[in-house]
């Protein structure tokens, strides 16, 4: 059978390195590791030394990858209108039936905890817009295992909201704003309500979150000229404000020539403070943090398209209708919403998501190629 073939290659193996046949080691060793990942079906494998690889086999790819973040979109609907999100004459919907339900939420987020996901980020559209986010919360926190509750979130909710979201067991926010100026907040976003998202920052740090991520995307001819200011909040302020270059996503109409690249952003912050200090990169971090000495705060670079990151991705995404999306820039899913409403087994549930992963790339098409792609809005995905 292939269990017994791989068990005597794995005896064969360790004879051959005691009897120190080195290239006849190292033949087996890749014959070994090429027939496992053919021949044992997703829902069989195993790993030859569970010490070394403990991860869920159905979490990791075929680059040897392990996703414990999980991202879950809780709606399609967003109360603003931004620019880079949503197409201007507005997305459609997909019917309320069709989104995933408080319990299907719960059912998926379940499975991943269990298989090895210690993070789970809300997003949407704008997740503090969905009437039972406390609700899925707290019951996100009963969960044994998951380390991190964390929401993106617009902030136009958020000083109402975050007593609760906290008494819950929010443990992270990011807060997106792309300007400081009022009048070009209401330009980017559609819609008024500048001060209802500063004040929820303030709320934010009030309330002990440390640091507050503001996230910043940032568009030439737009915004790029508020760098400097900014990086000037996390003086006083314990804010981790993150500029991330602009993306291309169906309706966003991208153009190569708004993207402002991380190592420009970096150079201009560089001018003016010179004394401007690389922190140490996490494994699995997305953003090159820095710091200015001295400032309460830090900034940090999200680089998708200049320099990507994807060989430490650790991430995976699940659509507010159910779908799977193991790499945001692909248009490949998976839906897990079908599967479930079938009354499938868990078991074919992680045979379904184990495939997936399976075929997660090395890496994604690059800007040019993103750009030409067909996929869906940002608001549609759940950034």
């Amino acid at each position: 059978t292939k269990n017994t073939f791989l068990v005597h290659c794995h005896h064969v193996l360790i004879l051959s390195k005691s009897s120190q046949f080195d290239g006849c080691s190292l033949f087996i060793l890749s014959f070994v590791v090429y027939f496992q990942e053919l021949a044992v079906p997703v829902g069989q494998r195993q790993r030859l030394n569970e010490e070394v690889l403990p991860f869920s086999a159905f979490l990791t790819d075929n680059f040897g990858r392990q996703h414990s973040y999980l991202r879950i979109s809780l709606t399609e609907k967003c109360n603003l209108r931004c620019q880079y999100c949503m197409p201007e004459e507005g997305v459609k919907l997909t019917p309320r039936a069709q989104l995933l339900s408080t319990s299907e939420v719960l059912t998926v987020a379940q499975l991943f905890v269990r298989e090895g996901v210690e993070k789970i980020r809300l997003t949407g559209g704008e997740p503090l817009i969905r009437p039972d986010v406390l609700d899925i919360i707290t019951e996100l926190r009963k969960l044994e295992g998951l380390k991190t509750i964390a929401v993106t979130t617009n902030g136009m909710n958020l000083v109402r909201l975050l007593p609760k979201l906290k008494e819950a067991g929010l443990d992270l926010l990011n807060i997106s704003l792309d300007t400081l100026v009022p009048a070009k907040f209401e330009f980017i976003v559609r819609r008024k309500g500048f001060h209802k998202v500063m004040e929820g920052i303030d709320k934010a740090i009030e309330m002990g979150y440390n640091p507050v991520k503001v996230n910043c995307v940032v568009m030439r001819g737009l915004n790029e000229d508020e760098l400097l200011d900014f990086v000037a909040l996390t003086e006083k302020k314990p804010l981790e404000v993150r500029f991330i270059e602009y993306m291309p996503f169906d309706g966003n109409k991208w153009n190569f020539k708004k993207m402002v690249s991380y190592q420009e952003m970096l150079d201009r912050i560089r001018q003016q403070w010179p004394s401007l200090e690389q922190l140490p990169l996490g494994k699995t971090d997305t953003a090159k943090t820095f710091k200015v000495p001295g400032f309460q705060g830090q900034v940090g670079f999200i680089t998708s398209m200049s320099d990507q990151f994807c060989g430490s991705c650790n991430r995976l995404r699940i659509t507010a209708d159910g779908n799977l999306k193991v790499c945001l820039f692909g248009n490949t899913e998976v839906s897990l919403r079908d599967v479930l409403r079938s009354g499938a087994s868990d078991q074919k549930l992680l045979d379904i998501i184990g495939a997936a992963v399976g075929r997660k790339k090395k890496q994604h098409a690059g800007m040019f190629s993103i750009s030409q792609m067909k996929n869906r809005p940002m608001i549609l995905i759940g950034g």
